[in-house]
């Protein structure tokens, strides 16, 4: 049975989507861009700080369903421009270190929603 997954700790879904749905110790959760659920505003001040807000997000809505970023094994990383793919990269490593990381494609698209610059989604699985 599929569960969805909510948080206040992570933005509030923009459309017709849950944050992420839990099905048969799998999540699968949504695109998470850089806004801050807390002020309700997108963080603009760089590529950095907008990669560090969404897996941030992400972080939130797994501890929301009882996963952890070690259980995640598939991520996708959308992003305006592939110039930023070393800062994205940096980043994002940092919260895999000392656990074996994801597998994971980055591509960069045209547009994102709300025009942000980067977009991560995941999938986890619990044992």
């Amino acid at each position: 049975m599929k569960k969805p997954i909510l948080t206040d700790k992570a933005p509030e879904p923009i459309g017709p989507y849950n944050q992420a749905i839990n099905f048969d110790n799998i999540i699968f959760v949504s695109g998470q861009i850089p806004l801050n659920p807390e002020i309700g505003k997108l963080v603009d001040s760089g590529i950095r700080d907008e990669t560090i807000q969404v897996m941030e997000n992400l972080k939130e809505i797994l501890h929301e369903a009882n996963f952890k970023m070690n259980d995640i094994v598939k991520t996708s990383i959308f992003l305006k421009s592939m110039d930023n793919f070393g800062e994205v990269n940096e980043e994002y490593g940092k919260y895999f270190e000392n656990i074996i990381p994801p597998a994971r494609e980055t591509v960069e698209v045209s547009k994102l929603p709300l025009d942000v610059n980067v977009e991560i989604s995941c999938i986890a699985i619990k044992k």
